[in-house]
């Protein structure tokens, strides 16, 4: 008689139990990022996500990634526990990472490594406090076997091509921009205050018009 080999389900847990960030700073950033990131592709089959397991060999819960914020192209947006590349056969498009002093060499010698075995297509860095990477933005793109530099604008800004948008170092954050249009992406407060700003010069021009009519006046 054959021996049965019971099946034993694997548990992947959801969390590393590492801290989201290094400091304020940092976990702000990361944030930011991937809320602009979000906006910018809501409605389309992209999906956005950071500080997530992604899970890279069946079977093996030990094998995993937790990238600051990351874009998958082609799939379902929606909220995952974890990410496993065997599910959803893809990898990230592109990868940003936030870069520490304690996530320096993760970010600049073991991840590159990992990711490019992967055949991440793109990868950036940046150093919100300008204290671990020069320059403070950086971005590596697969070309062939191997990353290659993305040669950053004499402003430091670099092109995505997985993204679409340029990536410009202004200050603390990495400013993103639309290749197709050159619009700067906003957040959510910083949309509802360009909105509100918007709404009180045309209640401003319309009160204007109003009192010249009154006068009898030409605009």
């Amino acid at each position: 008689m054959a021996s049965v080999i019971p099946y034993t389900s694997v548990n992947y847990p959801e969390t590393d139990g590492k801290p989201m960030g290094e400091t304020d700073v940092h976990i702000k950033e990361t944030m930011r990022l991937r809320q602009l990131l979000e906006r910018h592709f809501a409605g389309q089959r992209v999906y956005v996500s950071g500080n997530l397991l992604v899970f890279y060999e069946q079977g093996n819960p030990r094998k995993f990634f937790v990238p600051d914020v990351f874009v998958v192209k082609g799939i379902e947006p929606g909220d995952r526990r974890f990410y496993k590349l065997w599910v959803e056969r893809r990898p990230p498009s592109a990868i940003l990472e936030v870069t520490s002093r304690k996530t320096k060499k993760q970010d600049t010698v073991v991840k590159p490594a990992l990711y490019r075995e992967l055949r991440v297509p793109e990868y950036f860095l940046f150093d919100p406090t300008q204290d671990y990477l020069d320059p403070p933005l950086q971005g590596y793109r697969l070309a062939g076997a191997d990353y290659q530099p993305i040669v950053p604008a004499s402003d430091g800004a670099m092109e995505s091509e997985q993204l679409g948008l340029r990536l410009a170092p202004e200050g603390k954050h990495p400013e993103l921009y639309r290749l197709d249009t050159g619009e700067r992406l906003l957040t959510a407060e910083e949309a509802l205050r360009v909105e509100a700003e918007a709404r009180r010069a045309a209640e401003a021009e319309l009160a204007r018009l109003r009192e010249l009519l009154g006068r009898g006046g030409a605009p």
